[in-house]
């Protein structure tokens, strides 16, 4: 299937597209009301607005380091994941998400990077806990936010993974145990980005990686992941023929595939997608 990710309320319901994501927060802090028509996105823990607002939401490194995107390495800045008034203000969100529509989709969920986050509440509350390694301790607390956020999601529970499926690395640096997720979400999505798509072969050694990350077998003929992953594409200014061979690829590993933030370019490549489709199809006696 061929789904869009959009800020437009109107695109969802392109005929081109069997499913559509409407963002209802951004990283931006913009807010939104939630939709019916569409599965509603959250950006959970990537938050401009509430970061320039209330500096002390952002996390901290050991040397006192912001994570915001004035930083090397960080588009958004972050929200600590460890802040409890926030974390409610989210699962409300949430929850005013799956009364509109009982599928949501979490973005930007975890850590910003390894060593966050070190502010005086992520100290103290892992020098209470059960656990010695920090690590754990940090995936314990992205489980359990996910783990609540899912209990107030009816239907499908979405969540957008960062495109590293390298083992270790999701773990080590946003606090992501696939294992421990999948008990909470019905399909994770990967966005993998480009504006060009001129080679894939990156696209399709990325993609391949998560279908093994995830459970399933590298091979496209052998057992399906466990948690079944869709990847999301860039189609803003993408040439259509570029897209539709990065598409092509991707779909020879996920589910689905996902084009974000230009449904004209999007619902073009799908249309020609399928009229190539049609002329190679054969409805002769020998077919």
């Amino acid at each position: 299937m061929y789904g869009v990710v959009t800020r437009n309320v109107p695109e969802v319901d392109w005929p081109a597209f069997d499913t559509a994501f409407y963002e209802v927060k951004d990283v931006s802090g913009r807010p939104a009301d939630p939709i019916d028509s569409a599965v509603n996105m959250v950006s959970c823990f990537g938050d401009n607005a509430a970061a320039g607002e209330h500096p002390e939401l952002v996390p901290v490194d050991a040397a006192g380091n912001e994570a915001t995107r004035d930083r090397q390495y960080f588009d958004w800045a972050y929200i600590c994941p460890t802040h409890d008034a926030y974390r409610e203000g989210l699962l409300e969100i949430i929850g005013d998400c799956a009364d509109a529509n009982p599928d949501v989709r979490l973005d930007d969920v975890g850590f910003p990077r390894e060593g966050y986050c070190r502010c005086d509440r992520c100290d103290r509350r892992f020098a209470d806990s059960e656990y010695d390694d920090r690590n754990a301790w940090r995936a314990s607390v992205i489980t359990e936010f996910v783990a609540e956020a899912s209990q107030r999601i009816p239907g499908r529970t979405y969540l957008t993974l960062y495109p590293d499926p390298y083992p270790g690395h999701l773990y080590e640096r946003a606090g992501l145990d696939l294992d421990a997720l999948s008990d909470h979400v019905d399909e994770f999505v990967v966005p993998l980005y480009d504006t060009e798509y001129g080679t894939t072969y990156w696209l399709e050694s990325l993609a391949r990686g998560f279908r093994t990350a995830l459970g399933g077998d590298y091979d496209v003929n052998g057992n399906e992941p466990e948690t079944p992953f869709s990847v999301e594409l860039y189609a803003v200014d993408v040439d259509v023929d570029n897209l539709i061979h990065a598409a092509d690829v991707a779909d020879t590993y996920a589910k689905d595939v996902l084009f974000g933030y230009d449904a004209a370019q999007a619902a073009a490549a799908i249309r020609r997608k399928n009229a190539d489709a049609r002329e190679g199809e054969s409805h002769g006696p020998d077919s």
